[in-house]
């Protein structure tokens, strides 16, 4: 029996956005570094109340995603908006609000 695929590849990107941005944390993330070229981990770090640890899942969630990207700049790491990803994510959450 052939499966068919009910989901467009489309709500199925829009779904992962949304799942990895379900958090006030990564919002949050999300919104500073949006507002600014990067940040590296350990300021991050040091504005938000939480472990480095829950941080560290925290970014790894949203890079998983495709909305931010690192480069490690020993010994620390500089995260950054995927601004490719974060436009396809703004296009498809307007897409699907807009209906």
């Amino acid at each position: 029996m052939k499966e068919t695929q009910v989901f467009t590849d489309d709500q199925v990107q829009a779904a992962r956005f949304a799942k990895a941005m379900g958090h006030p944390v990564r919002l949050y993330v999300l919104e500073l570094l949006n507002n600014q070229s990067c940040c590296y981990s350990g300021d991050l770090s040091d504005m938000l109340p939480i472990a480095k640890s829950t941080l560290s899942q925290h970014l790894k969630e949203l890079k998983e995603a495709g909305l931010i990207q690192g480069e490690i700049e020993a010994p620390k790491i500089k995260y950054c908006i995927n601004r490719e990803n974060w436009d396809k994510a703004q296009k498809l959450f307007q897409k699907l609000l807009n209906k």
